[in-house]
């Protein structure tokens, strides 16, 4: 039910206090009528007594107390959903910007969602493919599951986005495949790459987008993820498509959650964000997964940007607890030329046995990917030697591990932003390159698979 004030007693930034209100909600939506044709949009943040605090939307630029009317309108936000939003282009509202018609058929949805019955989850099981050789062989993406990227300021997550955008499919074809990009606290100039590289690939046809510009106001950097997702929802429950969910910048999203409680003069956690920022990843994150009565699926990448590069940072470390796992990219990598430059090392996907093997990739697929992490670290550790020692105090053996090292992040790292490789193709070059180590040294590869596939010395 609608109710209508006239009692704005202040306004404070992007604030109103309004007075003597009757049964209003947490989170509900508000129209605040400045004229006949100025209407903007605001939600509840605050309910005491007969008093609420209204966060705006916009800006409260012309806002008279005296002559403003604001409307309660008795819901939270809903965003109008269909078939049609694939191939459209979102603001952080739920309003179309793409120049195109409005949507003709739709129903209304809460953003907020509604929480996904533990009991009827699915268990994570089933392959997910990116192209990309390091996230596939090596931190394996499954179908719902939460697998965040931790990037840093100038490393190119916006490029890899955009990748795993472009190339992600889930290999059984009969199920349609979905992309929703959302995109919060981004300049001009990185909305009008990732609109034009979704457009130019022909990404787009197969994507939802919703752009939250740096110049928006906070509130709607927290509502954008929850229209994203909710979305999502809709075309993986209710149209049975796979849908994979990419977040960019999950930093900006917190530093919004940070500049709303420091408004409301709550009382700050770790670094001054709110004590709840945990509960309120939570509910963004746990949205993805499967239900076990529904033929699709919900899958999330998030992607934060370090700040400082510091893993312990609040955001990281609480998207780690809550999340299965992250792909780091690398600073000394993307200084090295290598695309995407992914640390595999530190990397990964908790869930990456359950979406490899016989039936799903190839089976000779968790060898592989156990012996390559085990002959790359060791390469990496021969390399830190030698810068010490000097590659003459190096034995025969440690050379070929420094040179597989060398030849992994060439030949297998290496792959640029637009070069989209199967999972067989990825593991081919994988067993190229075991091919520099003696056979003996292959000792996490069961020898049927190394009957199949090595082709190198034998000693």
């Amino acid at each position: 039910m609608m109710r209508e004030y006239k009692t704005i007693r202040e306004v404070v930034g992007p604030l109103l206090i309004v007075d003597g209100v009757e049964n209003i909600q947490y989170d509900e939506e508000v129209e605040i009528f400045v004229d006949e044709d100025d209407v903007r949009i605001g939600k509840v943040l605050e309910v005491d007594g007969t008093s609420a605090v209204v966060q705006l939307y916009e800006s409260n630029m012309g806002i008279r107390p005296e002559s403003t009317r604001i409307r309660f309108k008795g819901e939270p936000m809903k965003l109008k959903v269909s078939d049609e939003m694939m191939g459209r282009i979102f603001d952080g509202k739920g309003r179309i910007i793409d120049g195109g018609p409005e949507l003709l058929s739709y129903e209304r949805r809460d953003i907020n969602g509604k929480v996904m019955n533990p009991v009827l989850r699915m268990f994570p099981n089933q392959f997910l493919q990116t192209g990309i050789s390091a996230i596939d062989v090596l931190n394996t993406l499954v179908v719902g599951q939460k697998l965040p990227i931790f990037s840093g300021a100038g490393l190119p997550h916006n490029e890899l986005a955009t990748q795993i955008a472009r190339q992600a499919k889930v290999l059984d074809e009969s199920i349609d495949f979905a992309v929703v990009f959302c995109a919060m606290g981004i300049s001009y100039e990185e909305a009008r790459f990732f609109e034009d590289e979704f457009k130019r690939t022909g990404a787009l046809e197969r994507s939802v987008l919703f752009m939250n510009l740096a110049n928006d106001p906070a509130i709607e950097r927290i509502s954008t993820p929850r229209m994203a997702l909710t979305t999502a929802e809709y075309l993986a429950f209710e149209k049975g498509m796979h849908v994979i969910v990419i977040m960019s910048d999950m930093n900006y999203y917190c530093e919004a959650l940070r500049e709303i409680s420091a408004s409301r003069k709550e009382i700050p956690g770790r670094r001054g964000y709110p004590g709840y920022m945990y509960t309120d990843l939570a509910t963004l994150y746990e949205r993805a997964g499967r239900l076990q009565d529904r033929e699709g699926s919900v899958t999330l990448i998030p992607i934060l940007s370090m700040p400082e590069d510091d893993k312990t940072h609040p955001i990281p470390d609480l998207t780690g607890y809550i999340t299965e796992g992250q792909i780091i990219l690398s600073r000394d990598l993307k200084r090295s030329g290598i695309e995407p430059p992914v640390d595999v090392l530190p990397s990964l996907s908790r869930l990456k046995d359950k979406g490899i093997g016989d039936g799903k990739t190839r089976k000779d697929h968790s060898d592989v990917m156990n012996q390559l992490f085990a002959s790359y670290a060791k390469g990496k550790e021969t390399i830190e030697l030698a810068s010490i020692l000097g590659e003459s105090a190096l034995s025969d053996l440690d050379l070929q591990y420094a040179s597989f090292a060398r030849a992994f992040e060439k030949d297998f790292l290496d792959q640029g932003f637009y070069e989209n490789r199967s999972v067989t193709e990825s593991l081919d070059i994988a067993w190229k390159l075991l091919g520099m180590l003696p056979k003996t040294e292959l000792k996490r590869v069961r020898d049927e698979f190394l009957i199949t596939y090595y082709h190198g010395e034998t000693s």
